[in-house]
């Protein structure tokens, strides 16, 4: 695993909203739902557009472009058009900072 990387500062993230950043050529995107934190890849895996823009219901996001629907907890594809799943990162909140980890092979 990689280093933990700096995303935003926790108190910027609302619940219910995301924040999207590139890290080291990766569109991450960290959502607050419930209280809890989700990383995802901000790709849909079924056009290469981002997910972030579109419906969140929940822990499900909604591509705005096709529809094709994801679970933030687990990438796990819950509408077509998409059949893969989207990667998801390990997320925590140290020295009040949203971090995420980028395994070395990804």
């Amino acid at each position: 695993m990689s280093d933990w990387q700096d995303v935003a500062p926790a108190a910027d993230l609302a619940e219910g909203a995301y924040v999207s950043k590139e890290i080291d050529g990766i569109r991450i995107a960290v959502f607050r739902v419930d209280g809890a934190l989700y990383a995802i890849e901000d790709v849909c895996t079924h056009d290469g557009g981002r997910l972030t823009g579109g419906p969140r219901i929940g822990c499900r996001v909604i591509c705005p472009r096709h529809g094709a629907a994801f679970d933030l907890a687990t990438g796990a594809v819950l509408a077509p058009p998409a059949y893969s799943p989207i990667a998801t990162f390990p997320v925590q909140i140290a020295a009040d900072w949203i971090q995420i980890q980028i395994p070395d092979s990804f």
